[in-house]
């Protein structure tokens, strides 16, 4: 453990590390949380555990490092000095977030564990604390679920039916309108599933609970879609993940709070305008899980409007401090804004491009910089499509247009369909009920993808961008039959092997194929070629 001390970082609690970290020994998502800190934005209080653990982790079979308890309760104790909260603490109860974070980019690859710290015991603490039993009682039942899914690798399905089922019988139409009575219903829902599914209690020692998040974070390095996100991106298995102990901050306090992902510029079409995912009265894996609609994105300016101009003054920040377009995770809680983590965006090849001609002639970037950025870009191959409208008879159905362009392509339903179509040299639109990472291969298949629930800023919809896939999400007139391998669109029946086209820029659904125009960003492409022979001249 000695050997791996220096691997350990503290964030935001008035300790300074001996030298600048490196993204390579804590990961690039807690190296920037460390850059956040330092430039004075609000950021959670934080400890990092380096990705040697990671590596030992695995090195040794899949057994933490001889310990780790001691060391993460060493650690927690500056987390509770800072916070003046105490972990396990029947009176001031602390809870933590369990993040990853490897060396490179991996949005929604690897896992996370929130709301660390909540049972029994505490329980009466975090309603004094709060004066909030929606809160508490809605954190208690989403920990239960994520221990469930990410340290016991369970599906989703039991407790999704457990919630439904209490939605049905409150009479209401979404979670976020259940009250604490039915949520604390909900918990013992829960618990009782959890128990009869792991076949033990859930844990309820709060250190217990952080060691095997942490653990579960390290072993999701070596999931099925972090390893075929490794494979599609050529990087390497060895490499490792960080893990980040952060100080919960809630989303789900109330009307004034809640949870967003937000993009400095507009990653499908590098316009230089804000894009913005926010969910009221929710926490973040709400939004960037794929399985909800997100509708607040627009309403936040107008609910709180002081906390959107921080927001935006976060942007501006974010982007003057790392030079490049940032996608960022942030929490208001009670009107207060904190900012979770940050990292460089995925973006379209078409944004990428418009994105470093805008950032030359901004100053933000030079010439040089910004042709070392396009370096792995065909250029010649950069282009959008259009539909034309006149041509191509009205769309089924409209929803969120998440990544630019059209895509016009046979119905899949999973992602070996997706995969086997496009093995046959065909297009394939992938068609699903969730925007979910776990289809990674057939998203990368696919030409497009359809789904009816989902956000712009979803992780899964992040990682479709980046690989220039057509994204339509939140699609309500969507609805999928896999038993009969057959979906409605807008009340209309489609069988797999039959197309559809999606126009990834206003959201338009089409049944068949449409007539489409080509546009190339020849104003774009002609500045980089002067900065070329510039270069070549100098």
């Amino acid at each position: 453990m000695r050997d791996l001390q220096h691997q350990v970082l503290l964030i935001g609690c008035g300790v300074l590390p001996d030298a600048e970290p490196s993204p390579d020994t804590i990961g690039f998502k807690a190296y920037n949380l460390w850059r956040m800190d330092r430039a004075g934005m609000p950021v959670p209080q934080a400890f990092v555990l380096g990705t040697a653990f990671c590596q030992e982790y695995f090195r040794h079979d899949r057994t933490p490092v001889s310990g780790l308890r001691e060391l993460l309760l060493a650690r927690v104790r500056d987390l509770e000095r800072s916070s003046t909260l105490a972990f396990g603490s029947a009176r001031k109860p602390l809870l933590l977030s369990v993040r990853s974070g490897a060396p490179v980019s991996m949005p929604g690859m690897l896992e996370t564990v929130l709301d660390i710290g909540i049972c029994d015991a505490t329980v009466p603490g975090l309603l004094r604390l709060t004066g909030n039993p929606r809160l508490v009682w809605d954190s208690y039942r989403r920990l239960v679920q994520s221990f469930a899914e990410v340290v016991h690798q369970l599906p989703p399905n039991r407790f999704d039916a457990a919630l439904q089922a209490r939605i049905e019988e409150a009479a209401v139409e979404a979670a976020s309108e259940l009250d604490f009575q039915s949520l604390r219903l909900l918990t013992r829902d829960y618990l009782e599933l959890f128990e009869e599914l792991v076949g033990q209690g859930f844990p309820q020692q709060p250190l217990a609970q952080l060691e095997a998040a942490v653990a579960a974070v390290w072993a999701s390095w070596a999931g099925d879609k972090a390893v075929e996100y490794r494979r599609l991106h050529q990087l390497s298995d060895t490499l490792g993940t960080a893990v980040t102990v952060q100080r919960m901050v809630y989303g789900n306090a109330g009307g004034t709070s809640g949870a967003g992902v937000g993009f400095t510029r507009d990653p499908a079409s590098g316009e230089p305008a804000l894009y913005l995912d926010f969910m009221f009265n929710a926490q973040g894996d709400d939004v960037v899980s794929g399985r909800l609609n997100i509708p607040d994105g627009d309403r936040l300016g107008t609910v709180l409007p002081a906390v959107f101009q921080e927001v935006v003054k976060a942007a501006r920040l974010l982007e003057k401090e790392f030079r490049d377009m940032q996608e960022f995770e942030f929490t208001v809680q009670d009107s207060k804004l904190y900012v979770l983590q940050t990292r460089s965006g995925k973006r379209t090849a078409w944004a990428a491009l418009r994105m470093a001609v805008d950032q030359v002639d901004e100053g933000l970037i030079e010439p040089a910089g910004a042709l070392e950025r396009l370096s792995g870009i065909d250029l010649a191959k950069i282009q959008r499509s259009r539909v034309v409208a006149a041509s191509s008879g009205a769309a089924l159905c409209r929803a969120v247009g998440a990544g630019g362009g059209v895509a016009i392509g046979e119905i899949a339903l999973d992602p070996e369909r997706a995969r086997a179509v496009a093995a046959g040299g065909r297009a394939a639109i992938l068609v699903r009920e969730s925007t979910s990472t776990e289809d990674i291969a057939g998203i990368a298949s696919a030409l497009g993808m359809l789904t009816a629930a989902g956000s712009r800023t979803a992780h899964a919809v992040v990682v479709a961008r980046q690989l220039n896939k057509v994204c339509v999400v939140g699609c309500d007139k969507l609805g999928v039959d896999l038993a009969l391998r057959r979906c409605t669109l807008a009340g209309r029946a489609f069988s797999e092997g039959d197309v559809l086209s999606l126009d990834g820029e206003t959201g338009e659904v089409f049944a068949g194929p449409v007539a489409v125009s080509v546009e190339k960003p020849e104003a774009e492409l002609s500045r980089v070629q002067s900065w070329r022979e510039a270069r070549q001249a100098a």
